[in-house]
């Protein structure tokens, strides 16, 4: 109970201790090392940063810098990644294992500088080498600057809140089987919040996540799905929430009785302590999944206590979660999401004259089983997936960015498709099997910079995998300004574009059988990874990342890297 408790009380501090005070580069260390950790009746060795999980969260106003040293103790190689920040000129610190950099090697050290700008509100970081963000990860709480305010009332306190996923076997082995198996990987054991599975799994009740409020006050809760695999819903017993920000971008407020949230994706609400004080509250969080394949079926809970009040020996109430399957009230919560479009916190800016119409679909797809192998996947095949029919094959040798900048050949190509080679009826139920193969490339989309993008995703049923697949883009934030079921119309989809408020976002769900479309202006120059967030789908190949070229001026160019780069 101590450590959580802890937890909360440093969260307060922090909020207290930059409030007052401004410092314009933060230095922080992570040190990435083994330690065990007991959940689930059971005791495993997990990799952490500073022995913490969740790790520790990071704390800077709009505009900052943070330099963090990672130092690698572990005995595996890591990368860490800074999800949602832009990183204006410096894809170097980014983080996605070579995409951007090669890895940190057992022993070694990379000072990693995040570039804040225009984010304000919740991020987070984690690691982005194989599936090690199931454990290593934190939040990033970004104020804004001094002299300026939230665009609410200040909250009397707030707290993160990190969603995650539990395995009894160790992350390292379950990455690899997957691998070799070809076909879904293991589900979870348990969901958590702030680390802990919670009153309703084994063993796990003395030590369940307890956030303690003061009766009337309002707090600001930033939650944050760090899950590999899930889409989730999430609630609180009797109180109502009201959104005010996702992904580091304020929104128009709006009362809900429940999230639904995707990997990578990051939720800021208000939560005014208005019940019973003599009663507990379950907050808990479920998967939500429209594919019929197995998923944790379980649910996550943490506890609301009124702390000024001795509780009732009556349960905790318990807070209704959609059914697993409700794909509605997925959808309908995201599209409620707007854009706060203010002067002051949320100016604006969606490009409306494009250059670059782009048409990304998103499959599910196999490969034959290698000769000798036992695979796992439909029929006997190996699992994959894909953007425009090519599973992108990630570089070992050299990363994406480091033979873009010193100009190395082999390592990549440039002639990523605008469009699908092969035209079809995305969303029908039986579908060509000569659809199912892909094609294994390492390719990039280059943009020209300043240049104004959209691009259409289209979920498609290919191998009847149509799945919910949340799509996340390094080094911008885009303008989510449509999206519908079924295959989209270029001719009447388009008229329906929300282009005066839509939510900025880093992450957006693509809905199942369905499509989204984001635009964004190429104003960052560099190496940019755009990949699906649910991890499975990732390494079976649903990424690509495209290059920004340089300006004409200085200050549009990439900045040097720095000197201590990790070798590859």
């Amino acid at each position: 109970m101590k450590p959580l408790l802890s937890f909360q009380l440093l969260g307060v501090l922090f909020l207290v201790d930059i409030l007052h005070c401004q410092a314009l580069v933060h230095r922080r260390t992570f040190v990435v090392k083994e330690v065990p950790y007991t959940r689930l009746c059971s005791t495993k060795n997990i990799l952490t940063v500073n022995g913490q999980f969740p790790g520790p969260t990071l704390y800077a106003r709009k505009g900052d810098t943070i330099i963090v040293d990672v130092h690698n103790k572990g005995n595996q190689n890591i990368t860490i990644h800074w999800h949602g920040v832009k990183q204006p000129r410096n894809p170097w610190s980014d983080g996605p294992e070579y995409i951007t950099q090669c890895p940190i090697q057992p022993g070694a050290k990379f000072s990693q500088k995040i570039i804040l700008s225009t984010e304000e509100g919740t991020l987070w970081w984690h690691a982005h080498s194989e599936w090690d963000r199931a454990t290593v990860c934190g939040a990033l709480v970004i104020y804004p600057k001094k002299g300026t305010n939230y665009p609410f009332s200040k909250p009397h306190a707030e707290f993160p809140l990190i969603l995650g996923e539990w395995w009894k076997e160790d992350i390292e082995e379950l990455y690899t089987e997957f691998l070799k198996s070809g076909g879904d990987p293991n589900i979870s054991d348990a969901l958590t919040i702030n680390g802990q599975p919670g009153d309703l799994y084994p063993c796990s009740k003395p030590d369940t996540f307890k956030l303690m409020v003061e009766h009337s006050k309002t707090y600001l809760l930033r939650l944050i799905n760090s899950g590999l695999q899930d889409i989730l819903f999430f609630s609180i017993a009797n109180h109502s929430l009201t959104i005010v920000g996702s992904d580091a971008s304020y929104t128009k407020p709006f009362v809900t009785n429940y999230i639904a949230i995707s990997p990578g994706q990051t939720i800021d609400f208000l939560l005014t302590a208005d019940q019973d004080p003599h009663h507990h509250y379950y907050m808990g969080a479920k998967v939500y999944t429209a594919t019929s394949n197995p998923f944790d079926n379980t649910t996550t809970t943490a506890l609301l206590h009124y702390g000024d009040f001795t509780p009732s020996n009556s349960p905790p109430f318990s807070p209704y979660l959609a059914p697993y399957n409700d794909t509605n009230s997925s959808v309908s919560f995201t599209g409620r999401l707007r854009s706060l479009a203010d002067k002051i916190h949320s100016v604006v800016d969606v490009p409306l004259n494009i250059n670059d119409r782009l048409f990304f679909t998103l499959s599910i797809n196999t490969f034959p089983c290698r000769q000798n192998d036992s695979c796992q996947g439909p029929n006997g095949s190996r699992l994959a997936a894909s953007v425009n029919n090519v599973s992108f094959v990630t570089p070992t040798v050299n990363s994406i960015l480091q033979a873009y900048y010193y100009h190395a050949n082999g390592v990549f190509g440039d002639r990523f498709p605008d469009f699908p080679e092969t035209l079809f009826d995305f969303t029908a139920t039986d579908l060509p099997l000569y659809l199912e193969t892909p094609k294994s490339r390492t390719e990039v989309k280059v943009l020209e910079y300043n240049s104004t993008v959209e691009i259409v995703f289209q979920g498609t049923n290919v191998t009847a995998g149509a799945a919910d697949h949340p799509m996340h883009l390094h080094g911008f934030s885009f303008y989510v300004v449509g999206w519908g079921f079924g295959n989209f119309d270029k001719d009447k989809d388009p008229l329906n574009y929300n282009l005066v408020d839509p939510p900025l976002q880093n992450t957006i769900a693509v809905p199942v059988n369905g499509w989204t479309t984001v635009r964004f202006k190429a104003d960052n120059p560099g190496v940019w990874f755009m990949h699906c967030h649910v991890d499975r789908h990732m390494s079976w190949g649903m990424t690509m990342a495209f290059i920004v070229k340089n300006g004409k001026f200085p200050n549009a160019q990439i900045l040097p890297p720095p000197p201590d780069m990790p070798p590859c």
